[in-house]
């Protein structure tokens, strides 16, 4: 599939380049100014609605035509502007750098990104509010490129939001598609959502995965919208820039390919009080409670104490919320499992549930309360494990139940489920991932699971009441 160069620039458009012989073609020169030297950007010099015309215009960007118009990897530089493949010493200065960096703001961040890697490096963009990364490359005043990956299976807003984002920064965004051979045989054998009942690792594989290799084949270096805030347990140790451990670049081979995270250090209320500042198009899944976003059969809503991970493969496990394109920054333990528990535990988090209401079950006593078949109390216990960070997410309604409920006749509990436990309660206990909540009636020795993700004290309260 071929690449088209991504300009900032409203005539760009993309057409076949086969014709073109790769000695003619020329890329754009980028500009030399700082950003220390330009004029400062403020809301009023924008225009916030419709298509942007900014104050700030990239540097030096030629207007391409059907005729210039033609995929980077054919495109001839100055010998000087293309980027050596990563070296040893460069390594060690990148790491420099990302520590110049860490407090360093996100347009700081992508604009030495742009700077240095020049056409070689080009935005990844999903759809959601990773749309921040492309208004701060807007407002650099450089020539940026943004490539998407198309699933085939995104929701339709997302597409419309492609095609809005394109319109309002006068862009074309270079999209990837998945081999359509491997599409096939994976649909034929397994049919269409086959990631429900094996998990979602081997389609992200083939619809995504593959084909950002694919792109990044073209490249030296790419930009990401990872947060460290996104995924306490997979990303909460980004670097703003770093040698991606993962993927190859043009060159080939280990350290052939940079990674850049401006926003890693950024939380997501501030990126969203961003986008509404500069009055950036968004995915219109968002107003409907959708904050992280991917493939349609794979995303839903969250609601309030929810994680946003929470909306991905909310049938896996929290440490399986990855699909793939990132797995080089998963945090991992001083074994080498992912997340710190990959074999269920840790013993380096802390406990939650605190509150003096709540009961420790141990094993033996949550097999004791099952085996009563008239109670005098209800029960309502979380089966949880510390490290998850939607356990975490419910820990202060959870608590506040607990205290709400004291002397009220029914008892609030919880039970650790993870790690040599966690068989035990995926077949006794009904788990299927973490939090799980149970309801122990007075007169009934099987307990009933708790169906709602909405794990704030009133709906809790609401289902105890139903089902005491």
């Amino acid at each position: 599939m071929a690449l088209a160069i991504n300009v900032s620039s409203s005539s760009s458009s993309a057409i076949s380049t086969s014709s073109f012989p790769s000695s003619e073609l020329k890329a754009p020169r980028i500009g030399s100014l700082r950003l220390s030297d330009r004029v400062n950007v403020s809301t009023a010099s924008l225009s916030l609605s419709g298509k942007r015309s900014s104050s700030v215009k990239p540097l030096n960007v030629q207007s391409f035509t059907k005729e210039s118009f033609v995929p980077s990897q054919a495109a001839s530089v100055v010998a000087s502007e293309v980027p050596e493949k990563l070296d040893v010493v460069e390594v060690e200065d990148l790491e420099e750098l990302a520590k110049s960096l860490e407090t360093a703001s996100p347009l700081e961040i992508m604009d030495k990104a742009l700077e240095k890697f020049g056409n070689d490096i080009a935005i990844a963009f999903s759809g959601a509010e990773d749309v921040a990364l492309i208004e701060y490359a807007h407002l650099t005043g450089r020539p940026f490129r943004v490539f998407s990956l198309d699933t085939g299976r995104l929701n339709p807003e997302t597409y419309r939001l492609f095609d809005t984002v394109e319109k309002h920064y006068g862009i074309r965004i270079e999209y990837m598609f998945p081999d359509a051979v491997e599409v096939q045989a994976l649909v034929r054998n397994k049919g269409l959502f086959s990631f429900y009942e094996d998990g979602h690792q081997e389609c992200c594989r083939i619809r995504k995965v593959r084909p950002l290799r694919r792109a990044l084949k073209g490249l030296r270096a790419w930009i990401t919208g990872q947060r460290k805030d996104q995924s306490p347990g997979t990303r909460s140790e980004i670097p703003v820039v770093q040698v991606d451990p993962v993927f190859e670049g043009l060159d080939g081979g280990a350290g052939s390919l940079v990674k850049w995270n401006p926003v890693a250090n950024v939380e997501g209320n501030d990126v969203w009080n961003f986008l509404r500042t500069m009055d950036v198009p968004v995915n219109t899944l968002h107003a409907a409670g959708y904050v992280s976003i991917g493939c349609e059969p794979c995303t839903r809503a969250v609601l309030p104490g929810q994680h946003e991970r929470e909306g991905r493969w909310w049938w896996e496990d929290a440490k399986a919320k990855e699909c793939g394109l990132h797995k080089g920054n998963i945090k991992e333990n001083s074994n080498g499992n992912a997340n710190a528990n990959v074999n269920g535990t840790s013993s380096t988090v802390a406990d939650i549930f605190k509150s003096e209401n709540v009961v420790s079950l141990s094993r033996q006593g949550i097999e004791n309360l099952m085996k009563l078949e008239n109670r005098k109390e209800a029960w309502i216990v979380v089966l949880y494990a510390p490290w998850c960070p939607f356990c975490q997410a419910m820990e202060g309604s959870f608590d506040e139940l607990a205290d709400k409920l004291g002397g009220s006749g029914v008892k609030v509990a919880k039970f650790r489920a993870d790690g040599d436990q966690k068989e035990f309660a995926k077949r006794e206990l009904q788990l299927g991932s973490f939090p799980t909540i149970l309801v122990f009636p007075k007169n009934s020795s099987r307990p009933i699971k708790y169906p709602s993700e909405k794990r704030d004290v009133d709906s809790l309260t609401s289902f105890l009441n139903l089902v005491r």
